[in-house]
């Protein structure tokens, strides 16, 4: 029988704006981004000039630091653009697209196949990078084998996608394949990880080749960070590879068809999004081609991803490699004179400062407003209310930035990702980057393990 396992520590966000479970066609775009800073830790090196043309599939740039780790274009077409930031930083590749042609990477029977040409053949179609690990965040090193491989089957955060609405439109056979496919890549266990509060999609409940755990709770019980701390803990010296749910389709279509298709279905919500609702897309479409004509007037902010941990886009930007939502909420740029001394009945807020507490199941159209500014960073114990993990997370936070390397071990650097501690940031009276710190923290024991 599964394990059930129920969280209780942690804070769900009520933000208006939910997709419907409706999906509204398919999105295809002129334009699409291959975005190098949704890779922590890449250093790419361009393969492909602008004006020389691709297929899906063709590699477009590889990882300078580990070439075998290539990076593919998802579209058929050629490289429009390669636009740079501050000393010459990868920004983002823009391919536009034309027609639609594919690589032949040939078909194969993960079953049949070893764990070494099965490595091969994600790393030849540039398909590797949906594998991360902990420690570290990070593209998973193919060299490498990990004690176990989880897929989390459903997501917590604000106006998070419904996985199981998502997986009951997607294609079982894919996913089973590829599920066959990461049971190859391990000794240890294959975790799929369900909602517990919740029947799960059939595609899911019935998935072999699996163990099958349920988790409930509020948000980051979704969280794979979450489920891996609970059933498999990261020790030094230890790894842990992960997938998302999407990509596991994305891996049995590579070896059941021979091409490489990072399709997704992803949901468009949030307060400003006039009709919120699911679309198929490819990988890297452009975020204007989602939202045109779909929008709210007004000053907002285009999010792919969710408002946590997500990259503000703009009209101009594109879906994140790992993302399944594009979120939309008003800018905040505004300044509330004595806003703490009113009541508060629609303001929102982790504390019981204001009268919302009261209404807990209320939606509200929340804005990016900080309602203040950074201050001294103060103990004040409130960090662990939204952590379920045994881990104390100020300490950990103070040891990242005294670069004490023995303490962030013994503190659990190891088992962490920015994403764990999003709700800390979220609910921190002293307004601190929280996220930027964890990353800061992960970095530095990267270069001193390396």
């Amino acid at each position: 029988m599964a394990g059930t396992y129920k969280i209780k520590k942690g804070f769900d966000i009520k933000i208006s704006g939910s997709a419907k479970r409706v999906i509204g066609g398919e999105l295809v775009s002129d334009y699409y981004g291959i975005r190098p800073t949704d890779f922590p830790g890449l250093i790419p090196r361009m393969v492909l000039k602008p004006g020389e043309r691709v297929k899906a599939g063709t590699t477009v740039f590889i990882d300078k630091q580990k070439p075998d780790i290539r990076f593919a274009s998802p579209v058929s077409g050629f490289i429009k653009a390669i636009n740079r930031g501050e000393q010459r930083k990868i920004l983002e590749v823009v391919i536009e697209r034309e027609g639609f042609e594919y690589e032949d990477f040939g078909k194969s029977d993960p079953l049949k196949a070893g764990r070494q040409e099965i490595k091969q053949k994600l790393l030849r179609a540039g398909l590797w990078p949906v594998i991360r690990q902990r420690p570290y965040h990070i593209i998973a090193n193919p060299a490498g084998t990990p004690k176990s491989i989880f897929i989390s089957g459903f997501d917590t955060a604000p106006l998070a996608p419904d996985m199981n609405f998502i997986m009951d439109n997607s294609n079982a056979h894919l996913f089973q394949t590829g599920l066959n496919v990461l049971a190859r890549l391990t000794d240890g266990k294959v975790n799929l990880v369900l909602n517990g509060a919740c029947e799960p999609s059939p595609v899911l409940k019935n998935a072999a080749n699996v163990e099958i755990t349920y988790f409930s709770g509020p948000h980051p019980a979704g969280n794979v960070g979450i489920h891996i701390h609970h059933l498999d803990p990261v020790n030094k010296g230890e790894v842990v590879w992960y997938v998302n749910l999407q990509d596991v389709i994305a891996i049995g279509c590579l070896f059941e068809e021979g091409v490489y298709r990072h399709d997704r279905i992803i949901a468009l919500a949030g307060s400003e999004v006039i009709n919120p609702q699911y679309y198929k897309v490819r990988s890297g479409i452009a975020v204007k081609r989602v939202v045109d004509s779909n929008l709210r007037e007004g000053d907002i902010r285009i999010i792919s991803g969710n408002v946590l941990t997500g990259s503000n886009t703009g009209f101009g930007g594109f879906l994140g490699f790992y993302d399944s939502l594009i979120t939309v909420i008003p800018e905040g740029k505004y300044f509330e004179f004595f806003g703490w001394a009113r009541p508060g009945i629609n303001k929102y807020s982790f504390s019981k400062t204001f009268l919302s507490s009261l209404f807990r199941k209320k939606e509200y159209r929340l804005d990016t407003n900080m309602h203040g500014g950074r201050r001294a960073f103060v103990l004040t114990g409130i960090y662990e209310k939204v952590v379920p993990m045994d881990i104390l997370p100020m300490q950990l936070f103070k040891a990242i930035i005294a670069e004490d390397i023995d303490s962030m071990e013994n503190l659990g650097i190891y088992e962490v990702a920015e994403e764990d501690f999003a709700l800390c940031e979220f609910i921190c009276p002293s307004k601190i980057d929280i996220q930027a710190i964890i990353r800061q923290g992960i970095e530095l024991m990267i270069r001193e393990m390396s």
